[in-house]
């Protein structure tokens, strides 16, 4: 990966990735994120990742138990994807990715350098903001290449419409 993101160099547009997940704060981020993109020209990607199996003990198994929750994880896409056109007529890129999290949201920035922002949904009840904004919000956050924006999941549209511009 270089130092530089190329997301402001000529010919570049630069993108809010979203990280897609069941949760309902997810439609915060992603909500977000749409109105940032069309307030500031940039494009969007959102990234909804696949837990691989635990052991691979049967053959074909393991990849019967990826292939369905990639087809689960499709869903989310399609629906968050729903959302954007519907909050901002945003029309957003689409990727699956089978690991942990963490290592698979770094590794589509270090391969997408026009990644400029990673935009995630905090959970508001009583659990707390949720694991992912826990890992990356926290000592994590320093190692990342890209600002990473943490969006309340309490917010209400018309909130999230009056600070995204």
């Amino acid at each position: 990966m270089s130092d530089k993101r190329r997301s402001y160099e000529s010919g570049h547009r630069p993108k809010f990735m979203v990280v897609v997940d069941k949760t309902p704060e997810c439609a915060r981020a992603v909500h977000f994120a749409s109105r940032r993109v069309v307030r500031t020209g940039a494009s969007m990607v959102m990234l909804a990742v696949v837990d691989p199996p635990d052991n691979f003990e049967w053959i074909g198994v393991g990849e019967a138990m990826i292939e369905e929750a990639s087809e689960e994880a499709q869903k989310l896409l399609d629906a968050a994807a729903r959302e954007a056109r519907n909050a901002a007529g945003v029309e957003p890129e689409q990727v699956i990715r089978v690991g942990t999290r963490a290592d698979e949201i770094m590794k589509l920035i270090q391969e997408d350098e026009d990644i400029s922002f990673l935009v995630l949904g905090a959970g508001s009840s009583k659990e707390g903001p949720g694991p992912l904004v826990s890992t990356l919000g926290g000592r994590a956050a320093a190692s990342f290449p890209v600002p990473i924006v943490i969006v309340p999941g309490g917010l209400t549209d018309e909130e999230i419409d009056a600070l995204a511009g």
